[in-house]
């Protein structure tokens, strides 16, 4: 089973690359903790797309810690990698968005995969949930989304931005992005559309278990998108968007897995402070070694 995570982002409200970020106790990366757990939960092939100019650090930085039997690729997201035949010659400084960040790695996965942020703290429980899910559905059109409770992921700093899981039992129906929702006084509400929310709505923090057959529907909606040729100098293709196309096409069911864990991230500067002291209660708790890696 793969691990891909997404480590190609600029970290505009945080201030700075916050995937490098020394979080941990002997100032590990928050992506070492996921990386890890992943690996005790039967994982054994680790993906990283970063940008270009961190490939080199970050392949010798992870082949230095985690164990030799682990195959380990770190690719780049790049604008110039585009579908054939579809070219771009404007001007822009982000990346094309998370679901071509996944699509930058089809050339290294050939089997299921999990996909997550490599500056979210996700828990061990939801690997080992992603890990049962992949084995308990060998079909190449199950999907799964691992899901966390609103209420959880919520931050003390400012506004979030949570996509609300739509179900039907345990089948995921659509992800509706909510822009700005933080915690209020008179309780928890996204203040673009004045919608309340109790706090138990499973919500996804981009944990997302794929099939190779994602790439094919990514590299359409990227075709797509950039025949449109609208808001290109800022706009991006997600990859829940291209995920919400396969189940309204009928190519794949996407399963709710509840995380049954806790999550953190570093949105904001602010919430640097509050991951570090969880890694290191984790780690004087006896759940992470430290170091963590012998």
């Amino acid at each position: 089973m793969t691990l891909l995570l997404m480590a190609a982002g600029r970290g505009s409200r945080y201030g700075k690359l916050k995937q490098f970020d020394g979080l941990g106790p002997k100032e590990e990366f928050l992506m070492e903790f996921s990386i890890y757990d992943a690996l005790e939960n039967g994982f054994d092939h680790i993906v990283v797309v970063t940008q270009k100019d961190n490939v080199t650090f970050l392949k010798d930085y992870l082949s230095s810690k985690i164990p030799a039997t682990v195959a380990l690729d770190v690719v780049s997201q790049e604008l110039s990698d585009l579908p054939e035949g579809i070219g771009f010659e404007g001007e822009r400084a982000k990346p094309w968005g998370t679901a071509h960040a996944v699509w930058s790695a089809r050339k290294v996965i050939s089997g299921p995969f999990a996909v997550i942020n490599a500056d979210d703290y996700y828990g061990k429980q939801a690997y080992k949930n992603a890990a049962n899910f992949i084995f308990g559905n060998p079909n190449d059109n199950s999907f799964g989304l691992v899901a966390y409770t609103l209420k959880d992921t919520l931050s003390e700093y400012g506004a979030v931005s949570r996509g609300v899981c739509k179900q039907d039992g345990k089948a995921l129906l659509s992800v509706v992005e909510r822009t700005a929702i933080e915690q209020q006084k008179s309780g928890i509400v996204d203040t673009d559309s004045g919608i309340k929310f109790t706090g138990d709505e499973m919500v996804s923090m981009n944990f997302w278990v794929c099939r190779p057959a994602i790439f094919d529907q990514i590299e359409k909606d990227i075709r797509s998108f950039l025949e449109e040729g609208e808001n290109m100098e800022k706009g991006e293709v997600y990859l829940p968007f291209v995920i919400q196309a396969m189940l309204e096409a009928g190519k794949t069911k996407v399963e709710v897995i509840p995380s049954e864990s806790m999550w953190f991230g570093v949105t904001y500067a602010d919430d640097k402070e509050k991951a570090m002291s969880q890694l290191q209660d984790m780690t004087l708790e006896g759940q992470y070694r430290s170091p963590l890696w012998n």
